[in-house]
């Protein structure tokens, strides 16, 4: 069985559990605990895990159910971040499904029930996002590994969360704020993004392992250019991309008024009306088609898309470095799926 289905095994197996338990309390529990499943078993790449158990590997820890289960629990974090994301943004989709707050407001219409159909699916969708982050530590520290070993990975484990809730903040901040600054951008992807996919579930392998600090500062240097490499790429196909591809509909990150990097080269390269077109339209829920193809004529037209691919390919160069360093400190099964990792990363081709 390859690695990406013992992981989805993992969870399969710990949200039948859980979710035995929650519908034990009340039977009105059901639909519930079916969400939080549906979600978490309904797609996604497994990145957190896979890079999360290669940096074991890498690091000459050897292969074991026990490890499989503890790195499945950053997919658990994944999912609580998602979860929480859809609802700060006002995602109707993820994955090509109603986001979990549309799902429960869905619900409370369909059964007529009192009040705020919006607020009730808001209230489900945080406490499912906070019930998944729970469960990540859950399933991280009962997953059978040494006691040892997951106080050595405990650090970057806790530091990988309190990271993403303030890149998530930053990236709010941002948007209220207006912030269109590339430094800005940076850091929100660095922080919401590219530390917690790859950088940090790097390192709690290596944590994991026993890797000394010098093999985790390796790893920090390749994984957290492909980290903003990866997202950048999120952030062109947001705008850009298939919704085939993307789960979302297309433009749905103009429709957000999400500040990326994209939109900072954008206003910085544009003339004042193309800037005060940006400024009107983006964030605006209601976009039209014809106000989506404007917009991606501006990104188009400043050059910010050109600049956006040469900053991806520039920081794939730098982990493409970063990978060669790690050529004889690492496993070399594991520096081979490195290697795949990254082209697959730039191009999200997974």
């Amino acid at each position: 069985m390859d690695l990406n289905s013992r992981i989805e095994r993992v969870l399969a197996d710990f949200l039948e559990r859980r979710g035995r338990l929650i519908r034990g309390i009340d039977p009105a529990l059901d639909e519930y605990a079916s969400a939080v499943n549906d979600f978490v078993l309904g797609g996604g790449k497994r990145l957190r895990p896979v890079f999360a158990y290669w940096g074991a590997r890498g690091a000459g820890l050897a292969d074991s159910d026990a490890l499989v289960a503890c790195v499945s629990g950053l997919e658990l974090l994944q999912a609580s971040a998602l979860i929480h994301d859809d609802l700060i943004d006002a995602s109707d989709t993820r994955r090509g499904a109603p986001s979990v707050h549309r799902r429960f407001a869905a619900l409370h219409e369909a059964e007529a029930w009192r009040g705020s159909a919006s607020e009730f699916g808001s209230a489900a969708a945080i406490l499912l996002g906070d019930l998944c982050m729970a469960w990540s530590d859950e399933l991280f520290t009962a997953s059978g590994m040494p006691g040892e070993a997951l106080m050595r990975a405990r650090e970057d484990f806790d530091q990988m969360r309190t990271e993403v809730s303030a890149g998530q903040y930053l990236d709010i901040l941002s948007e209220y704020r207006r912030d269109v600054s590339k430094d800005t951008a940076v850091k929100v992807a660095q922080f919401k993004a590219a530390k917690y996919t790859i950088e940090r579930p790097l390192r709690i392998g290596a944590g994991l392992a026993g890797a000394d600090d010098g093999l985790k500062d390796l790893y920090s240097a390749f994984g957290l250019p492909l980290g903003e490499a990866f997202q950048l790429r999120d952030d062109v196909l947001g705008v850009f991309g298939d919704p085939e591809q993307t789960g979302k509909p297309a433009g749905d990150d103009l429709r957000e008024g999400k500040h990326t990097f994209l939109i900072a080269c954008a206003w910085e390269n544009s003339p004042a009306a193309d800037r005060d077109t940006i400024a009107t339209l983006l964030g605006d829920p209601g976009l039209s088609e014809d106000d989506i193809d404007r917009l991606r004529a501006i990104l188009r037209d400043s050059g910010a898309v050109a600049e956006t691919e040469q900053r991806i390919s520039d920081l794939a160069d730098r982990a493409g470095e970063a990978l060669a360093a790690l050529e004889g400190r690492v496993e070399p099964e594991a520096h081979a799926v490195f290697d795949r990792l990254l082209v697959k990363a730039v191009k999200r081709d997974f």
